[in-house]
């Protein structure tokens, strides 16, 4: 079987399998099964990011998406309905805006991208790939970015210390 035909199916696959997950989370009225479905659509994403030669971008999805945010908001719904005794069931209000919306999107990012020269892109040339995307990242993150590397660091650690702070000051 050709080698870029098991890509392409790959790439339907977790195409169909992020967007059927996504729409699953508009119509989810139990918020632990919108959570759950959220987990499949970044995952989607993610190996929507692999398959595109952007691993680093898809190890990052996995890593802060996945392993750092979706848990904690997975965590704090099953502590909520242990404490509570019962689901948190939402009312879906705004399903036919957000549908009409999407749709809109989802139109203009596929008109938008049909209309791209992804070939001539400068990521897309066989040097640019064959240096290995993490590395060339890393190289330009301590050369030409380290300024807003840096004052990210120290913005994270300060928005830590006034979250211990705000922390110990509730109780």
């Amino acid at each position: 079987m050709n080698q870029y035909l098991i890509y392409e199916i790959l790439f339907y696959g977790f195409m169909g399998l992020t967007l059927l997950s996504a729409i699953t989370i508009i119509f989810a009225k139990n918020v632990l099964y919108a959570a759950f479905s959220l987990l499949v659509s970044l995952f989607g994403v993610a190996a929507l990011f692999v398959l595109m030669g952007a691993d680093f971008l898809g190890i990052a999805q996995i890593m802060i998406y996945i392993g750092g945010i979706l848990v904690l908001m997975i965590f704090g719904v099953m502590l909520t309905n242990r404490l509570n005794g019962k689901p948190i069931i939402t009312a879906n209000k705004n399903v036919l805006v957000s549908l009409i919306l999407g749709m809109v999107t989802f139109g203009f990012l596929g008109l938008v991208f049909s209309q791209f020269e992804w070939a001539k892109r400068p990521w897309m040339q066989a040097d640019a790939v064959a240096d290995g995307s993490i590395r060339a990242l890393g190289i330009a993150t301590m050369t030409n970015f380290i300024l807003p590397f840096e004052l990210v660091a120290v913005m994270l650690l300060v928005a830590l210390i006034a979250g211990t702070y705000l922390a110990k000051r509730a109780r």
